[in-house]
């Protein structure tokens, strides 16, 4: 099992800038891809970025040119640079992590973090 422990989310400004962190513990393998989710009140969950085990990223449309996820695979930790922040960033933030072992995909979630931005 793998445990994903989310920090660095709280309330900020239009503007302002956050840097979340999820860092992966626990019965760890081989992590694959991680990766960051949000989900705003009423709405469905939705990719936010994520990062293959060879550094490869991809973003929303949404957050391109603001958010940044980069990854430390020695600490088991994944990154993500907010910035320029919006109202409609407003969300609960939930990292993801993809383990495989001997050929079979396990999908972990942490327990979110709510970023909250003012106008």
């Amino acid at each position: 099992q793998v445990q994903l422990v989310e920090s660095g989310g709280g309330l900020v400004q239009a503007g302002g800038s956050l840097r979340l962190s999820c860092a992966a513990s626990g019965s760890i393998f081989s992590i694959n891809a991680m990766g960051w989710y949000r989900q705003a009140p009423g709405k469905q969950r939705e990719l936010v970025a994520h990062i293959t085990s060879g550094g490869r990223t991809n973003y929303a449309d949404s957050v391109k040119g603001r958010f940044t996820i980069s990854r430390d695979n020695a600490k088991n930790t994944v990154y993500l640079q907010t910035n320029s922040l919006k109202p409609e960033d407003t969300a609960v933030y939930y990292c993801n992590v993809v383990e495989v072992v001997a050929g079979v995909t396990y999908d972990y979630w942490g327990q979110g973090t709510q970023v909250t931005v003012s106008s």
